[in-house]
């Protein structure tokens, strides 16, 4: 559970690296109901005019470490600008644990409007699985651009609606996200648990079978700046809050 808790808050988290490019770089300190803090997130964003990149690595700390193995996250996204959006065009994520390796890339040929997924897996250094597929499906959207590119996205829909965004990286649920924009009356209850200095606000909907008791909500608050401020799962299910909190 806590790995799926780790790679979703992953999925809020954002940034790269370029020469001669803006760089940005994100903090994240996770903490997880009656666990406290179990980790960090370091995000660093390189982005110029014509492309960009985002580079994402999640950390175990304390209880979480041990009980995990000291598993590591990282994602890697990499694409191009259209219309002031990043678009993926190559996403990569990557998970070690003890002696287990596992690699995901995808390929997005906006063309053919078709996506191609590798799959790897090493055990003690030995590749054990090489698969490739298609995938059923095609977006321009993987699980870090989707967030990054919320506050855009959302801030020109209507309030009190639900959205159906495509995001690669998704593929037991076809790769649909449903994300909600809250009217009025409903920020109030938003605002409780991600704060009062929110920019824009929003429920994104994962298909989780631990976050069932909530529905996989996930709650999100974009800061002035466009990047995400804090995110929280509600009460998942003894466990308490997932919470994500931006710390740089």
């Amino acid at each position: 559970m806590l790995r799926r808790m780790f790679i979703l808050s992953g999925l809020f988290l954002l940034l790269g690296s370029f020469a001669s490019a803006k760089v940005t770089q994100l903090d994240y300190k996770a903490t997880f109901g009656i666990f406290g803090t179990v980790g960090t997130i370091k995000n660093r964003l390189t982005e110029n005019a014509e492309t960009y990149e985002i580079d994402t690595k999640v950390t175990l700390a304390g209880l979480a470490k041990v009980l995990m193995g000291g598993q590591t996250e990282h994602y890697v996204s990499k694409g191009h600008i259209k219309d002031g959006l990043m678009v993926s065009d190559f996403y990569q994520m990557t998970s070690k644990k003890r002696n287990k390796k596992v690699i995901k890339e995808y390929h997005i040929d906006h063309q053919k409007k078709s996506v191609r997924k590798r799959v790897r897996k090493w055990r003690k250094e030995k590749l054990v699985e090489d698969r490739t597929e298609t995938l059923k499906f095609y977006a321009e959207d993987d699980l870090l651009t989707l967030y990054f590119n919320l506050g855009h996205a959302v801030k020109q829909k209507q309030k009190g609606k639900t959205y159906l965004f495509k995001s690669v990286g998704l593929e037991k649920q076809k790769g649909e996200v449903k994300i909600t924009v809250p009217d009025d009356v409903q920020v109030v209850d938003y605002k409780k648990d991600l704060g009062q200095d929110g920019k824009i606000y929003a429920k994104a909907f994962i298909h989780q079978k631990n976050f069932r008791k909530k529905k996989g909500d996930i709650l999100l608050s974009v800061a002035q700046d466009g990047f995400i401020n804090r995110s929280v799962i509600k009460d998942i299910l003894f466990y308490g809050d997932a919470k994500l909190t931006r710390i740089k």
